[in-house]
């Protein structure tokens, strides 16, 4: 990493996963995480956003289009999530829904089949059987706002007891992001998951990978060269 550092952070969900980043601002600083089993810590502290929290990550979803899903966006037996729309909040604390954030932001995001129990359990126990029916509602039904979630997760307590004060549920997305960086997908491809209509985005996440992989390449080399110096040095 460009400072060197990691940070572990334990997440409860079925899969493990070997590792994810987030990024905060635009690559002010990039961190690895460790998101395992250990039951160290819930992501959540209340079990019907643990599915939010999976889907928001490793598909890459903005806030206003994960809370605007319908059950009908879900296919899991493709392992396919439909964006068509999003929430937004006004000024006024009116939620409007919209079409996604950017012409691009209207696509079909691949899940990975890791999460996929956590999604089919959710649908079973906390949404509706209609189509049209929220994914995540609200306390009464309707539209989940992002300080409705904050508060009933419990949000800033729960990142701050992971080690992590301050982490944002839009870093969820750039873990996500980078995620799909790191598999070495193209621009394009990326462009494409991340609903973005520009480039500068996804090279972003290209650039910061590139220069992950610079730190851990000159890390090996300093155990190399000091392997080489053990070795050079007479013995007894």
């Amino acid at each position: 990493m460009p400072d060197g550092s990691t940070t572990s952070i334990p997440v409860s969900f079925d899969m493990v996963f070997p590792h994810g980043c987030y990024l905060v601002g635009e690559v002010e600083a990039v961190k690895d995480f460790d998101a395992s089993t250990n039951g160290r810590a819930d992501c959540t502290h209340d079990r019907r956003f643990r599915a939010l929290v999976l889907l928001a990550t490793f598909a890459s979803l903005r806030w206003g289009e994960v809370s605007a899903l319908r059950r009908g966006d879900l296919d899991l037996e493709a392992g396919t999530v439909r964006i068509r729309a999003a929430f937004v909040e006004r000024s006024t604390g009116e939620l409007v829904l919209g079409p996604p954030k950017s012409k691009a932001g209207r696509r079909a995001v691949g899940i990975p089949e890791g999460i996929i129990p956590a999604l089919r359990e959710h649908l079973a126990t906390y949404v509706q059987n209609e189509p049209g029916a929220l994914v995540f509602p609200g306390a009464k039904g309707g539209p989940l706002r992002r300080s409705g979630f904050n508060t009933r997760t419990r949000w800033v307590d729960v990142v701050k007891d992971m080690g992590m004060p301050g982490l944002h549920f839009h870093d969820l997305r750039h873990t996500g992001n980078m995620l799909a960086a790191e598999s070495g997908a193209g621009l394009k491809d990326l462009m494409a998951r991340m609903g973005h209509d520009n480039v500068r985005a996804a090279m972003i996440y290209q650039h910061a990978v590139r220069g992950a992989d610079k730190v851990i390449t000159d890390a090996i080399n300093k155990q190399l060269q000091a392997r080489d110096v053990a070795d050079e040095m007479p013995a007894g």
